[in-house]
């Protein structure tokens, strides 16, 4: 009957099963992670434990001394405490880093470990040292970083742009390796936060600049300097199932679902952060349509691709992030939305490819057309957006809200304003060329235990994989592992 079945699906030679293997024929480099791992985490840990122990204090509003701090500002109620406009955003959110992510990823059929225990791991790490970096650079007084629930917000947001640029590496890297990497990339990722929001005061809600393009195109640098001119060797493992496609398209509908409070969540409160879930909404409301549309046109006798449907149906609400707060309205919102489900399907079909084979460039999880040319358009769009505002359309009071006019700022222009849009653009593409190529060359050291071209995206080289994926129903399923004797 298995033979029959094997025929029936066109896979194995005529009169076998399937051939008999090592496991790991070829393996060339030493991948066991018994002391390196283990020593890394706990080492790490330890540091963390030491400089939160030094720096991190409660803010105000998280202390013990709230009932104090109630009366000098004459607050009333304990509702007034920002727990209780920003924790439900914030749940949101890190949702969609933990199981979003996670989940988005594990269509490769023998690296559903990986995609999702290996996101944990780098998101477990990045959030904490997330917390120092931004604290550093935006909470810190007196020697003390005091953090309360917008920080973790604000710490997810940056462990995104890491859980984007793990989405080009998948499946080729060591834990070891994708933690050293959240280590640089979460330091370079608060030094361009600071320069766009502080230096440069751009508006970024929902981080089409700081976290798209700059995770993007980080994650693409450093997948070129990591170039594998014999990844064909494990072509048969790049692959999906129908149920591991499934399970990508949970996390697909998490990140779809919640998108409006990602870019909605470190909003002002009132009608600014009501006025960025809605253009949310919308934009990826139109992104579905225009995603389907494209996908089964291109596609031979009509039919859609999984690929697209897992991934450029989100691309509307990676593109609205910069101009959501703005005034787009829900008309904008839906061109946004419309525009970018035909570049990001238009760019799984026939971008990528010519990215791997001309410029070598190995996006496992096709984060250019994801993140990268939705996070440029983004930017574009608040760039205009920006330009174009009058206070005829925000009112005087909202003109000066939307954009911050205020102290030093008070002076600017909306035109000038959409030119430091612009510059934001180029600073987060510097930014994330510079920062992974440094990166890149770092990860390339012969240090590391990464396997070898033949043997990525296999789960079993970093993880104890269960006996049943030895079983002959799995093999059914799965043909061209070898079978239990």
């Amino acid at each position: 009957m298995l033979l029959a079945l094997a025929r029936r699906r066109g896979r194995g030679p005529p009169g076998a099963l399937w051939m008999e293997r090592p496991r790991h024929q070829g393996m060339a480099k030493n991948t066991y992670m018994r002391w390196r791992l283990p020593l890394v985490c706990l080492l790490w840990e330890v540091a963390m434990v030491v400089l939160f122990g030094v720096f991190v204090r409660f803010g105000p509003e998280a202390d013990a001394h709230w009932e104090e701090e109630k009366q000098k500002e004459n607050v009333t109620s304990d509702i007034e405490n920002d727990f209780y406009y920003r924790y439900p955003s914030f749940q949101d959110v890190h949702v969609m880093i933990f199981v979003g992510f996670g989940f988005l990823m594990v269509f490769l059929k023998r690296y559903g470990f990986g995609a999702v225990g290996f996101n944990f791991l780098l998101a477990a790490f990045g959030i904490q040292w997330a917390l120092l970096m931004q604290g550093w650079f935006h909470s810190f007084e007196n020697g003390k970083i005091l953090i309360e629930v917008e920080n973790l917000i604000n710490a997810d947001f940056c462990v995104g742009s890491v859980c984007i640029a793990f989405g080009a590496i998948l499946g080729k890297t060591s834990p070891i390796q994708l933690l050293v990497m959240t280590l640089f990339q979460v330091t370079l990722f608060a030094v361009n936060e600071y320069i766009l929001l502080n230096l440069l005061h751009v508006k970024d809600a929902g981080g089409s600049m700081t976290i798209h393009t700059f995770g993007a195109y980080f994650g693409l640098t450093v997948t070129c300097i990591l170039y594998r001119p014999n990844l064909e060797q494990s072509k048969d493992k790049q692959g999906s199932m129908y149920h591991s496609d499934l399970f990508a398209m949970i996390g697909t509908l998490y990140l779809w679902m919640y998108w409006p409070s990602f870019n909605s969540a470190i909003s002002e409160h009132g009608d600014t952060q009501h006025r960025a879930a809605i253009n949310t909404y919308c934009s990826l409301a139109a992104c579905v349509l225009t995603t389907v549309a494209f996908s089964s046109m291109l596609q031979k006798k009509g039919k859609l691709d999984m690929v697209h449907i897992q991934n450029a149906t989100l691309a509307g609400g990676v593109a609205v992030g910069t101009s959501a707060e703005m005034m787009l309205t829900p008309y904008g919102a839906l061109i946004v939305g419309f525009t970018c489900g035909i570049v990001s399907t238009v760019g799984y079909v026939y971008l990528t490819p010519f990215l791997e084979s001309r410029l070598h460039i190995q996006d496992t999880c096709g984060i250019h057309n994801l993140h990268g040319m939705p996070g440029l358009i983004g930017g574009i769009v608040g760039a205009i957006t920006a330009a174009a505002a009058t206070e005829d359309v925000y009112g005087k009071e909202g003109f000066i809200k939307a954009f911050d006019f205020t102290g030093p700022y008070q002076t600017r222009t909306p035109s000038v304003q959409g030119g430091f849009q612009a510059a934001g653009i180029m600073v987060s593409l510097l930014m994330a060329f510079a920062g992974g190529a440094l990166v890149g060359a770092i990860l390339k050291l012969p240090i590391w235990g990464d396997a070898s071209d033949e043997n990525c995206f296999e789960d079993d080289i970093y993880w104890e994989v269960p006996e049943d994926e030895e079983s002959d129903v799995y093999h059914m399923h799965n043909p061209d592992k070898p079978a239990s004797p």
